[in-house]
């Protein structure tokens, strides 16, 4: 539980152009429920598994609920934060089964997975643990953009 940084002008644009939200906040919605329900969709979207969950708008993008593992709490945090938009998201995910707890790595420009790998594992073949890592948001491991926040799994779990 903490506070995880991202980079706020990269990732998925989820969030609607003032345009846009225009009439859905006419619909007695505020455009914080309306950008609260986009990223619950995108949680829902990727099948990430959590009960109670919670988000709240505030200083940082806040969230609650309950999950099995450590490796689906760091993934909720990660489709989260990979939003255009979000600078900060505050983690209070209850795990129920405790494992080793991943690293993250923000993408630079030139990065591949293999080049991740080396440098994290000494191995450029172990990519594919860290592709497998951030499923369902990658969805072929050479779609990665610079900015993006990957999990990158425990040694001792490759």
């Amino acid at each position: 539980m903490g506070l995880f940084s991202f980079i706020k002008g990269a990732g998925a644009k989820l969030f609607k152009k003032k345009k846009e939200v225009a009439a859905e906040v006419t619909d007695n919605r505020s455009l914080e429920e309306i950008k609260i329900d986009a990223l619950k969709g995108e949680i829902a979207r990727l099948g990430l598994p959590v009960s109670d969950l919670h988000i709240d708008l505030g200083e940082h993008v806040n969230v609650t609920g309950i999950t099995d593992t450590n490796a689906n709490r760091e993934k909720i945090i990660l489709a989260l934060g990979n939003v255009e938009g979000v600078a900060s998201v505050g983690d209070m995910i209850s795990v129920t089964n405790a494992e080793p707890e991943s690293t993250f790595h923000e993408v630079k420009s030139g990065d591949t997975l293999s080049k991740i790998s080396k440098q994290v594992y000494g191995d450029p073949m172990k990519y594919n643990a860290i592709f497998e890592a951030n499923q369902p948001m990658l969805s072929h491991p050479d779609k990665i953009y610079p900015g993006q926040i990957l999990r990158i799994p425990a040694a001792e779990l490759v």
